[in-house]
């Protein structure tokens, strides 16, 4: 693995060059030590500013890793168990039969309250009493634990809310004190970021004719199933100062190094720092559901909050524990090699083609050495 920076700054500047890509970052974690710290192109095109490794992305759902890990050293800590019914940390949470919820089934996506009010707005998003009151009431798609869809937006709600009656704490708090700080990268992993640190952030682009693609959609397709086409997670809905200030832990504004870190401490120390023992990281990996996705319609597998199997080389590898972003951000630790990486970028993309070839390299590389 001695070149494997030298292959993946190639190729990150390959993509930039040629014009496929805006932005990017690449880090790599193996057995807890950064072997990768890779940028290229622009942070923001209008002025000029470059990609650094500190320059923070909003990759979407590669920001669940951080919410997942937070519940998981709460349960190191005792606070709750993942069998512990929600109901007793969040009362109000049981409204129309989902007194059978488990934090297991929030976790594994199962607890079946996959989409958001069909008349949510963007400003509703950043109001976190109404969306948990708004999810609390809503009713269940299916009986808790017996199905399974992505919970795209509402995973975070359920988690943080959880995270929140456990400790009187707003999850970002508690991902700063308990994950984020001890590693080393509070200002690297966030949910709600501060809008005196917002000069860090990359802009973000839609890809040509997505805009379009969209608008085309009718409203009831599937994917408006998560949430209206208002809160659909476009460049200009992830630019907006409101979602980039508030606690959305459905998603997350990271670095490459920074989320490849919390991944790294799952599974090993890092600069002495481990986040959950062998054990618990056993049991998170061991926790799967896997069925048809209920709003997507394909199959799906995820440990304690984290999707099963990686992409690339690593595809359907049952020890990669992961989770993409929209727009092609990914990130992920390989149980097996103890080896974690991340890609966020700036171009939001349809698939996760750049993020696949640093899969291949990072896997080739592990095969080599």
């Amino acid at each position: 693995m001695d070149d494997l920076q030298q292959q993946i700054q190639e190729t990150i500047d390959n993509l930039v060059e040629s014009g496929t890509e805006r932005g990017l970052q690449a880090a790599v974690y193996r057995n807890g030590e950064r072997v990768v710290d890779a940028v290229a192109g622009a942070a923001d095109p209008e002025t000029g500013r470059l990609v650094e490794s500190d320059t923070v992305f909003y990759s979407y759902s590669v920001g669940k890793c951080a919410t997942s890990t937070v519940a998981h050293v709460l349960v190191e800590h005792g606070l709750f168990g993942y069998d512990t019914p929600v109901v007793d940390l969040w009362p109000e949470f049981g409204a129309h039969g989902k007194e059978t919820a488990t934090v297991r089934h929030v976790l594994n996506h199962t607890v079946g309250v996959p989409g958001i009010p069909a008349d949510t707005t963007p400003e509703d998003l950043c109001d976190w009493d109404g969306m948990c009151a708004a999810i609390a009431d809503s009713e269940p798609w299916w009986e808790p634990g017996t199905n399974i869809a992505y919970h795209a937006y509402t995973f975070g709600y359920i988690a943080g809310e959880i995270v929140r009656r456990a400790t009187g704490k707003p999850i970002s708090q508690v991902l700063r004190e308990e994950v984020t700080g001890p590693l080393g990268v509070e200002d690297e992993v966030y949910f709600g970021m501060p809008e005196s640190e917002h000069g860090r952030l990359a802009h973000l682009e839609d890809i040509e004719g997505s805009a379009e693609f969209l608008a085309s959609m009718p409203d009831d397709a599937p994917f408006f199933k998560f949430g209206p086409r208002a809160t659909t997670p476009t460049a200009e809905f992830g630019n907006r100062t409101d979602i980039l200030k508030a606690d959305i832990p459905a998603g997350g504004k990271v670095t490459a190094r920074g989320i490849a870190r919390v991944y790294a401490a799952l599974m090993n120390e890092v600069d002495g720092v481990r986040l959950v023992s062998s054990e618990r990281l056993r049991e998170i990996s061991a926790g799967t559901f896997t069925g048809v996705d209920q709003i997507m319609g394909f199959p799906t597998t995820w440990a304690l909050g984290y999707s099963v199997g990686g992409i690339g080389a690593d595809e359907g590898s049952g020890s990669v524990l992961g989770v993409g972003g929209v727009g092609g951000s990914f990130a992920c630790a390989n149980t097996a090699t103890g080896i974690s990486w991340a890609l966020t970028k700036n171009r939001l993309t349809a698939d996760f083609t750049a993020a696949g070839k640093i899969a291949d390299i990072v896997t080739n590389a592990v095969a080599e050495s």
